[in-house]
């Protein structure tokens, strides 16, 4: 689904991501971990087409088509979701119609009918449910007063509806109480296929207690420098990420 090839990026002239390589496919979970300014979030938002990064070397393929080469919003369409860890408000823009003009557009871009103010009226309904979502958030602008566990909700939420092929998460588990985190993780679980993959972005242990990964990679100043099992991630909670990253194994061709 996913493969990234000696990816470079830099922001403002300054190198961040110094040759990731990493292979994913259907049906996979992957979480990535580091420390701060490790390049985590800037993987996510050059995989998503933060016009702020620049891409200096590599390739990135994405169902067999070139990802780098596509508009940020026709990653969107072709099934790319980034759950911001720091999800913005915008006023005056109802979550009923952002919602539905997000959906109709994935579904012009794949060559399928819009869906009417009914049929898509139905779809939120089902969809809200698995993250718990109030019906009068759904009402009112996009994040606008939401708390921060609602807006991350929401984030799942709207990954719900759009079903994208690859659902990246930076952070999600940032600023969740407990119970939270628990709505949030059963709700990425309940969405997750063998059709599609999940890349979780976390510092913390305690989201992969929820969502469980297939391989965990740690990611230190650009590189990924050590691959592993779930397993990896109980290592870090013991050693932190000095000791575990000490002996550097080589970066991850595939897995």
């Amino acid at each position: 689904m996913l493969d990234i090839k000696n990816l470079h990026a830099s922001i403002a002239g300054k190198e961040i991501l110094k040759g990731i390589n990493l292979h994913i496919n259907a049906g996979e979970t992957h979480a990535i971990m580091g420390p701060n300014g490790a390049g985590k979030s800037t993987l996510s938002a050059v995989l998503a087409g933060n016009p702020a990064y620049t891409v200096t070397e590599g390739e990135v393929t994405f169902n067999g088509k070139d990802l780098l080469s596509m508009a940020p919003e026709v990653r969107a369409r072709e099934g790319l979701f980034l759950s911001f860890q720091y999800p913005v408000e915008i006023p005056g823009v109802s979550m009923t119609n952002f919602m539905r003009a997000a959906v109709n557009a994935k579904r012009e871009h794949h060559g399928l009918p819009a869906l009417n103010a009914g049929e898509f009226l139905k779809l939120m309904r089902a969809k809200r449910t698995l993250v718990e979502l109030d019906n009068k958030l759904t009402g009112r602008s996009v994040n606008e007063g939401f708390s921060g566990g609602e807006k991350k909700r929401n984030e799942i939420f709207q990954m719900a509806m759009l079903e994208p092929c690859l659902s990246i998460l930076d952070e999600t588990d940032s600023g969740l109480d407990i119970d939270a985190l628990r709505i949030v993780a059963e709700g990425v679980n309940k969405l997750h296929n063998a059709e599609n993959a999940t890349i979780v972005i976390t510092h913390y242990q305690r989201l992969l207690d929820y969502i469980v990964p297939d391989y965990v990679h740690i990611l230190a100043d650009g590189q990924i420098v050590r691959t592993g099992g779930k397993e990896l991630a109980l290592e870090l909670e013991e050693k932190g990420y000095a000791g575990v990253s000490a002996i550097h194994g080589g970066l991850t061709d595939s897995l």
